[in-house]
């Protein structure tokens, strides 16, 4: 068979910075998957998130790394740049949370009745994951946008690479509400609810129309003008909800501005309540660094050669 258009493998995908960070993506990942099962273990809802988190971005990295060495994403219907750079931001909010929660649950400075061992593992297993962080890290680093750089893809921009940010903080907040936080009382802290999904959805809206190549849907304006909309919007719906949540929550009219004494560990509505006041100012500063970044961001639609971003 003659080969036509060039070679079929991508040389770029092994012997670049990008592909050794993917590969050092694939050997963390393999490594922490196998000492957790081998050894470490995991239990309760905290362990099954942190393997599902490990297991997830071990899965899409290869077929990233697999799509990427063989050019087989260009027969897809997405834009490739905004997806690997968009999926590279999640995986590191992932491994992020999932390096912070397994050693606070699981790590202990004495050995466990298992023996020394499962502890050394349990510790392997954090250093491993710290070092995916790092490796995800760097492909985002290596994909962002520099400044003076025509950008080809939303994504790749501070704004873009925000928005994987808001709605990763958006879904803390759901888990948040589901454990008891007893939004449903009164009619203001549903109102916030119903902020918080709205501008989830916004959100992950933009994202989409990124990543499938859909920005030319948006027919009234430029699809830069459209985000900048939308995220003036997000600002003024999480500004509402970052004052009206607290008030309906920790006023002594509506709820105890202290922990009570008869909550129980991991399970108190008013710790619930903290986490998703905390997190609402944390997403209203996102939206607001996003809404000044995006004053500035213009991008084309053309691709640039392929050692521009590496």
């Amino acid at each position: 068979m003659e080969s036509q258009g060039g070679p079929y493998l991508n040389k770029g995908a092994l012997c670049s910075p990008l592909g050794g960070a993917r590969l050092c993506q694939l050997a963390m990942g393999c490594a922490v998957m196998a000492m957790v099962a081998h050894s470490a273990g995991y239990s309760g809802s905290h362990g099954v998130f942190c393997m599902a988190a490990w297991c997830c971005c071990f899965a899409v990295s290869v077929a990233v790394f697999f799509l990427d060495a063989t050019r087989l994403h260009s027969y897809l219907r997405v834009s490739w740049d905004n997806l690997t750079v968009t999926w590279a931001a999640c995986a590191t909010l992932m491994y992020v949370t999932a390096s912070v929660v397994y050693p606070l649950f699981f790590v202990r400075s004495e050995c466990p009745y298992e023996g020394c061992q499962v502890r050394d593992f349990r510790i392997a297993v954090t250093v491993c994951s710290i070092l995916g962080t790092l490796a995800y890290g760097a492909e985002v680093a290596l994909c962002r946008a520099r400044p003076g750089q025509i950008v080809v893809g939303y994504m790749a921009t501070v704004p873009g690479l925000l928005k994987v940010v808001q709605a990763f903080v958006a879904c803390i907040i759901f888990g948040a509400l589901a454990n008891g936080s007893q939004f449903s009382r009164y009619a203001a802290t549903i109102y916030c609810v119903v902020v918080y999904a709205s501008c989830f959805a916004l959100t992950a809206l933009v994202v989409i129309m990124t990543v499938c190549k859909r920005t030319k849907t948006v027919r009234c304006m430029p699809f830069d003008r459209f985000v900048v909309v939308c995220t003036f919007l997000e600002v003024l719906l999480y500004l509402s909800a970052s004052v009206v949540w607290p008030v309906f929550c920790f006023d002594t009219k509506y709820g105890s501005p202290w922990r009570p004494s008869w909550c129980p560990q991991g399970k108190c509505p008013w710790d619930s309540q903290v986490v998703v006041s905390v997190f609402s100012c944390v997403n209203f500063g996102l939206y607001l660094t996003d809404l000044l970044y995006s004053q500035r961001v213009r991008f084309g639609s053309t691709r640039l050669p392929a050692n521009s971003r590496v």
